[in-house]
């Protein structure tokens, strides 16, 4: 193995003919190609103290790695971005369906949970999709499992999240998306803590959220007054949540790519949320 010495300023490095950049260590052809190709390609001269020398980087490479006794990262070192618990809530009116249906649509690598449930399959609803449709004594044997993040009981069936299902896509680097009401937040929160990312949804203003409740042509008036009066009661609890978005009417893109940006923030931390289900 020809070798040579080359001394720069401080530094002196011992370049060989050797094919691979750091003798005694493992490196696929592919890697050593890659590394080549592109340093060859920056070949520069090098000038210190005075001295001008053309210097093949590829040479210098092999060098430094064999001395620091193991190759240098060909990635940016940054700690890998860990699977979130989205949570995403607000009053009713708000918008929590069409900004969790248009997320799926644009961003990967994310599950929206399905819920599992004791009532009967309604017209049109597919099992696996709208809900898990499970017996009465199943999904008593998975509260006795305790393999429910949370459940309640709504107008005599039961509702639940598994977490068999969160665990199982976490496991391959999904994002879990939860839509929850505010109080399920709430429970969702005693249960999680600061391991998941909870996020309010408010529409622009109080009279935008009534012309929404009212073209939906399904409330009373009674029924419309307790939508907007628990409306109020439940933005006091914004507090409880670590982040807002505005979802104002015609504004679906806007309020999603926010999201996005705070998913991808949260993923840029180097202190990132830990989840254990």
């Amino acid at each position: 193995m020809h070798s040579n010495t080359k001394s720069i300023g401080q530094y002196t490095f011992t370049s060989t003919s050797t094919s691979t950049f750091c003798s005694g260590m493992d490196y696929t052809k592919e890697e050593d190609d890659k590394k080549t190709s592109a340093l060859q390609a920056t070949e520069r001269t090098i000038d210190e103290d005075g001295v001008g020398d053309t210097f093949n980087q590829v040479a210098v490479l092999r060098d430094i790695e064999e001395a620091l006794g193991s190759p240098l990262d060909s990635g940016p070192q940054v700690p890998a971005p860990k699977p979130l618990i989205i949570v995403i809530s607000g009053p009713s009116g708000v918008g929590k369906d069409a900004v969790v249906k248009r997320l799926q649509e644009v961003r990967k690598g994310i599950h929206f949970v399905v819920t599992a449930t004791t009532r009967a399959k309604r017209l049109g609803e597919v099992d696996g999709k709208d809900y898990f449709f499970v017996s009465k004594e199943h999904f008593l044997s998975l509260i006795e499992k305790n393999e429910l993040l949370e459940y309640a009981t709504v107008y005599g069936d039961y509702k639940g999240i598994p977490k068999q299902q969160i665990r199982d896509f976490m496991s391959k680097g999904y994002d879990i998306v939860l839509r929850v009401d505010v109080q399920g937040a709430a429970t969702l929160r005693a249960i999680l803590g600061n391991s998941a990312l909870f996020i309010f949804l408010v529409a622009e203003s109080e009279v935008a959220l009534v012309k929404r409740l009212m073209d939906r042509r399904t409330e009373t008036r009674e029924k419309l007054l307790l939508r907007v009066s628990t409306a109020r009661e439940e933005v006091k609890r914004m507090i409880e949540f670590d982040y807002v978005a505005v979802n104002a009417q015609g504004q679906l893109e806007k309020t999603v790519n926010l999201i996005n940006s705070i998913i991808d923030a949260e993923k840029a931390k180097v202190q990132q949320r830990m989840v254990e289900i």
